[in-house]
C-alpha cells in the first residue's frame, strides 16, 4: 500500500506540475503572422501527379510530420501512430508466441496485411512472422514490420485512407501508410532520451541521430540511426494454482509464477539512409535501404509442477507404493520415467501426490526416485514447476534504387528496384525437452523464419491538356516475388527422446511430451523454402475537368502463381463547391492473395484451453496433416468426418465505397469521410480442430480401428504409431507433431463488412501575439460485421472480429510554441471493447472507455539545443481490471489498445545543427 501510495503521489505531482506549466503557455491574444507551416501539404500517396495537394486528393490523405512521430514517450513507430492515426491499432502483445516479437497493427480494423507499407512510394517487404495468435482480428496475418523504421529519418508519414488495390497492387484494401524519408543535403539531429513507467519499471533508453551531406553540388545522401534498450514490465497477480501450492509448502514456486508485461528488447538498432543525385537537369537516381536487428526475450505460461501434461501429470497410483492403481483409494500423481527402458517394476509410475490437498510430492517416493539412477522425474529439476521465456532475434534490411525524370520533354518515367528481408531466429529457454529426461538441455533454438521479397517497377506518366482541363495519364508494370524459409531447430528441440519411445514395459511409451516445451522446434519435415510471385499491369487516369471537378479512375491487372489472376478499378472525383469546401467519394475493388508463408507454413504453438496448457498446430492444407483435417472435415457425419464444405485457400476480395466532405477555410481545416469495406472470404488461421479425432477418423476409414472416436483415445502419438505400422500414413511427417491435441490451417471461410466515419479538424488559435498554437482534433469510429461465416470459424474468433477494437477512438491534440519553449497536451480517448481472455469467450473483459492524457514540456537553452520533459499517460490509467486474472497470473487484458503499463514518464535532449 506504501507503494502504492507513493505512485499515486509521484503522479499527481507530476500530473500538476506539468499541467499548470502547459496551461502557463496558453494565455489568449490575438494576431500572428503565416508561416511554412501552413502552406497545403503536397502528397505522393493516392495520386500520380507531383503537384496534389492533400486538400484536392479524391481520397482522404493524412499527413503526419516526422515532429510528431518524435515528439512522444515511444521510440516505436507503432506506438507513436496508435495516437497520431484515429483508425490505427496495435498491442503490447505479451505472451503471443512469434507475434511478440513482430506485433501486428491494424488500421480500420482489418488484418494487419490489408494494408499496404510503403517506403517513398515503394513497397516494402513483409516481416517474416505469422501472427498465429492475433486476438482474433490478426490471427495469421503477416504484414510488415514498421518498427524497424527509425522515427529520426522520416520526413513525412501519408496515410491514405481508401482501398488502392487498382493504383498500388494486393493489400491495399483498408489504406495506404507511406512513410517518406529525410532528404535534406544539410543539417542534422541528435537526441537522447530515456525514460521509466511510474511503477518503477519498463526502463528504456535510446540515442538517434540525423544528418545531412552533399553529394557534389547535385546530390544528397542523408543518414539515420538509433539505438536503444527497454526493460520488461510486470502488471502481474499471483496465479491461483501457483498460490495454492505455496499455501501447501512448496516453497520453490516463484511469486508470481508468470509475468504479464511488455518484453525485454536489447541491441535495438536501426538504421536508414536515403539519397539522391541528379545525372542531368532531368533525371535523378536515388536510392535508401535499411538494416534493422533487436533482440527480444518475453514470457511463456507456467507448467504447474503437479499437472503439466506431458512433464509433471502422472496416472492415478498407490498412495503407497506409487504403482498405477484404479482403487478407490488412487491419488494423482507426478510422473516418473524409467531411464533404463528395461522391464516394468523398476520405477514406480508415479509420484502420489497426498500432502497438503494433493499439491505435495510424497517425499517417501520421491527421495526413492531421487535415490535411483534409472527412475526420474522433473520434480527433481524443477521443484516449483518451471515458467518458459520465449524470443529472439530479428533482422530486417532492405535496399532499393531506381532513376527517374523526364524523357522527350514531357514523359514522366520511375524505374526501380527494391530487395527486402526479413529473419526472425527463435530461442526458448528455461524449458526443457521432457522425453530426454535429466539430459534435456533447458535452452533451445527452435529454429527460424525468413522472408525475402524483390520488387521490379515501371511507372510512366503525361500531361494532356484538352482545352481548358488536363488529364495526367499514367501506367506501368510490376513484378514481385516473395520467397518464405523455415530453417530446422536445433535436433534437441524436436527430438523424440527415450521417455517417449515405446519400451516393454510402456509398449505406447512413457507419456512425456517431445520437443522443446512451450515453443517445439522446426524438424527437418518442417523445413523448406516456398516461392510465389505477381505480375501487374495497370493504367491510372486523373483529370481537372474543370477548375472546380477532377476525377479519378484506374484499373490494374494482376497475374499470380498459385491462385489465378484478377482485374481491380476504382473510381474517384472530387468537387470544389466553394473554394473552402469539398466534397468527395471513391469506389474500388481490392484484393489480397495468402503469402507463400501462409499457404506453406508449418507451426506449432502452446495455447491454453479449456484450463489446460495444449499444443496447437498450423499445417498447410496441402501438407500430410492438412489432407487429414479435409478429409475429416468434408467427409459425411456417417462416416466419421464432420460433412461440412471441404476448406480451400484462395484471394480474398474487397468492395470499398467512401464519401466525404473537406473544408480549408484558412485558420481552420477538417476533413469528414465515411468509408464502407466488404471483404470476401477473408484469409484466415481457421478455429482449432481436435486432432486426435481427425486421426480416430482416418484410423476407422482404413480400418486399422473399430469405432475409434467413441471407443478408443489415446494419446496422438500411439494413433500415429498405429497409423503408420498399418501404413495408412509416414509417421516421418508427423515429426515433431506427436504431442498435438489441436490443430488448424489457413483457409477462407468468412466474409465481415466494416464501415465507419474519420473526422479530422485543424485550427490555429489566436492565444497570444508572438507564440503559435496549433489544436487537432481526430475521431474514429470503426464498426466491422461477419456477415457470412463457415463451421471453422469458432464463436469466440466472430465476437473478436466484431468487439476486439474498440469502434471510438480519438484524441485532441494542443501544441504551443512561445519563443524558446515549446508544450504539448494530448488527451487520447479509447471506446469500450470487449476480449476474450485466454482466446475464450466464457472469460469475456467488457473493458471500459478510457481517456488518458499525455503531455510534454521543451525549452531550448540555446540555439539548437532543447531538453524536453514528458509524462504518457499522465493521470496513470489502466485498462479494465481483468476478472479473472487468478487463472494466469493477468492482472489486465493484454489486448488495450493503449497498453496496460500505466503512467510514464520520460526526458529527452535533442540537438539540432
Amino acid at each position: 500500500m506504501r507503494s502504492s501510495a507513493i505512485r499515486r503521489g509521484r503522479s499527481a505531482a507530476l500530473a500538476a506540475s506539468a499541467t499548470a506549466t502547459a496551461m502557463s503557455f496558453f494565455l489568449a491574444v490575438p494576431a500572428f503572422a503565416q508561416d511554412a507551416e501552413d502552406q497545403p501539404a503536397i502528397v505522393v500517396t493516392g495520386t500520380r501527379q507531383a503537384d496534389r495537394s492533400a486538400a484536392d486528393t479524391v481520397a482522404p490523405v493524412d499527413v503526419v510530420s516526422g515532429a510528431e512521430l518524435t515528439n512522444t514517450a515511444d521510440s516505436d513507430v507503432g506506438n507513436a501512430l496508435r495516437i497520431s492515426v484515429p483508425s490505427f491499432n496495435v498491442s503490447t502483445q505479451p505472451i503471443s508466441d512469434a507475434a511478440t516479437l513482430v506485433r501486428p497493427a491494424n488500421l480500420r480494423g482489418l488484418s494487419p496485411d490489408n494494408t499496404l507499407v510503403l517506403v517513398n512510394g515503394k513497397r516494402m517487404h513483409r516481416a517474416s512472422v505469422i501472427a498465429f495468435l492475433g486476438g482474433g482480428i490478426s490471427d495469421g496475418s503477416q504484414g510488415p514490420d514498421i518498427s524497424v523504421i527509425p522515427s529520426i529519418a522520416l520526413k513525412q508519414l501519408e496515410v491514405l485512407r481508401d482501398g488502392a488495390s487498382s493504383q498500388y497492387g494486393s493489400d491495399a484494401i483498408a489504406g495506404v501508410l507511406n512513410f517518406i524519408l529525410k532528404d535534406s543535403p544539410e543539417g542534422g539531429e541528435l537526441s537522447a532520451k530515456w525514460g521509466q513507467t511510474y511503477e518503477g519499471d519498463g526502463d528504456n533508453w535510446q540515442i538517434a541521430g540525423n544528418i545531412g551531406l552533399p553529394l557534389g553540388d547535385r546530390g544528397f545522401i542523408n543518414l539515420s540511426a538509433e539505438y536503444g534498450e527497454s526493460d520488461a514490465t510486470d502488471r502481474s497477480v499471483q496465479r491461483d494454482d501457483a498460490a495454492a501450492l505455496i499455501a501447501a509448502g512448496n516453497t520453490a514456486v516463484a511469486n508470481p509464477a508468470q509475468i504479464w508485461g511488455q518484453p525485454n528488447v536489447r541491441d535495438d538498432l536501426k538504421l536508414y539512409v536515403n539519397t539522391g543525385f541528379d545525372l542531368t537537369d532531368e533525371i535523378k537516381w536515388y536510392a535508401f535501404g535499411n538494416y534493422a536487428s533487436r533482440k527480444v526475450d518475453g514470457g511463456f505460461f507456467f507448467r504447474n509442477p503437479t499437472n503439466r501434461g506431458g512433464v509433471f501429470a502422472g496416472p492415478m497410483v498407490d498412495p503407497v507404493t506409487g504403482m498405477a492403481s484404479s482403487a478407490a483409494n488412487a491419488v494423482p500423481s507426478v510422473l516418473v520415467g524409467d531411464m533404463s527402458n528395461t522391464t516394468a517394476g523398476d520405477c514406480p509410475a508415479g509420484i502420489p501426490l497426498t500432502q497438503g490437498g494433493g499439491l505435495i510430492p510424497n517425499p517417501t517416493i520421491l527421495a526413492l526416485v531421487k535415490a535411483s539412477a534409472n527412475c526420474f522425474s522433473f520434480v527433481e529439476m524443477f521443484p516449483g514447476g518451471f515458467t518458459p521465456r520465449f524470443g529472439g532475434t530479428v533482422r530486417d534490411w532492405s535496399a532499393a534504387t531506381g532513376v527517374k525524370g523526364k524523357l522527350f520533354g514531357g514523359l514522366d518515367f520511375d524505374l526501380s528496384y527494391r530487395h527486402g528481408d526479413n529473419k526472425s531466429t527463435f530461442s526458448i529457454r528455461n524449458t526443457i525437452n521432457a522425453s530426454l529426461g535429466p539430459n534435456t538441455p533447458t535452452t533451445f533454438s527452435p529454429g527460424s523464419y525468413q522472408q525475402s521479397e524483390n520488387v521490379v517497377d515501371l511507372s510512366l506518366g503525361h500531361e494532356f491538356a484538352l482545352g481548358t482541363a488536363s488529364v495526367y495519364v499514367a501506367a506501368g508494370g510490376q513484378y514481385r516475388d516473395e520467397t518464405f524459409k523455415i530453417f530446422a531447430g536445433d535436433p534437441e528441440s524436436y527430438a523424440l527422446g527415450p521417455l517417449a519411445q515405446p519400451t516393454a514395459a510402456y509398449p505406447t511409451g512413457q507419456g512425456f511430451s517431445t520437443s522443446s516445451n512451450g515453443f517445439p522446434g522446426f524438424a527437418p519435415n518442417s523445413a523448406g523454402s516456398w516461392t510465389e510471385d505477381n505480375k501487374a499491369a495497370y493504367l491510372d487516369v486523373e483529370a481537372d475537368l474543370v477548375e472546380a471537378l477532377t476525377v479519378q479512375g484506374a484499373v490494374r491487372y494482376e497475374s499470380t502463381k498459385s491462385f489465378g489472376d484478377t482485374t481491380t478499378w476504382k473510381l474517384g472525383a472530387l468537387y470544389k463547391l466553394t473554394e473552402a469546401l469539398r466534397v468527395r467519394g471513391t469506389y474500388s475493388t481490392g484484393f489480397h492473395v495468402p503469402t507463400a508463408g501462409q499457404a506453406n507454413v508449418i507451426n506449432v504453438t502452446t495455447q491454453f484451453s479449456n484450463g489446460a496448457l495444449q499444443d496447437e498446430g498450423t499445417f498447410p492444407l496441402s501438407s500430410a496433416p492438412g489432407v487429414i483435417a479435409a478429409d475429416y472435415i468434408a467427409d459425411t457425419v456417417a462416416n466419421g468426418g464432420l460433412g461440412l464444405p471441404r476448406p480451400t485457400l484462395g484471394p480474398e476480395k474487397s468492395k470499398s465505397f467512401t464519401a466525404g466532405l473537406a473544408g480549408d477555410f484558412g485558420d481552420i481545416s477538417f476533413t469528414l469521410d465515411y468509408f464502407n469495406i466488404k471483404l470476401e472470404n477473408r484469409i484466415s488461421r481457421s478455429s482449432s480442430i481436435d486432432f486426435p479425432l481427425a486421426l480416430c477418423y482416418l484410423a476407422d476409414r482404413e480400418g486399422v480401428a473399430n469405432n475409434c472416436t467413441a471407443t478408443f483415445t489415446p494419446r496422438t502419438a500411439e494413433l500415429l504409431t498405429q497409423l503408420d505400422n498399418a501404413n495408412v500414413i509416414d509417421r516421418a511427417d508427423f515429426t515433431g507433431f506427436e504431442d498435438l491435441v489441436a490443430f488448424s490451417f489457413f483457409n477462407n471461410d468468412f466474409s465481415t463488412r466494416t464501415q465507419g466515419i474519420d473526422f479530422v479538424t485543424n485550427a490555429r488559435l489566436r492565444l497570444t501575439e508572438s507564440g503559435t498554437t496549433r489544436a487537432t482534433l481526430a475521431l474514429n469510429y470503426t464498426k466491422t460485421k461477419v456477415t457470412d461465416a463457415g463451421a471453422t470459424i469458432a464463436s469466440t474468433r466472430l465476437r473478436q472480429l466484431e468487439e476486439g477494437l474498440p469502434r471510438w477512438k480519438g484524441f485532441f491534440n494542443l501544441t504551443h510554441d512561445q519563443g524558446r519553449f515549446r508544450s504539448l497536451l494530448r488527451v487520447n480517448y479509447f471506446g469500450k471493447y470487449f476480449e476474450a481472455h485466454l482466446e475464450d469467450d466464457t472469460l469475456p473483459i467488457d473493458a471500459k472507455a478510457k481517456i488518458t492524457v499525455d503531455a510534454e514540456l521543451g525549452y531550448e537553452l540555446f540555439d539548437g539545443l532543447e531538453l524536453a520533459v514528458g509524462a504518457q499517460n499522465l493521470f496513470d490509467t489502466y485498462p479494465t481490471v481483468n476478472p479473472w486474472g487468478g487463472i494466469v497470473g493477468a492482472q489486465y487484458g493484454e489486448r488495450s489498445p493503449f497498453g496496460f503499463n500505466g503512467g510514464s514518464y520520460y526526458a529527452r535532449a535533442r540537438f539540432k545543427f
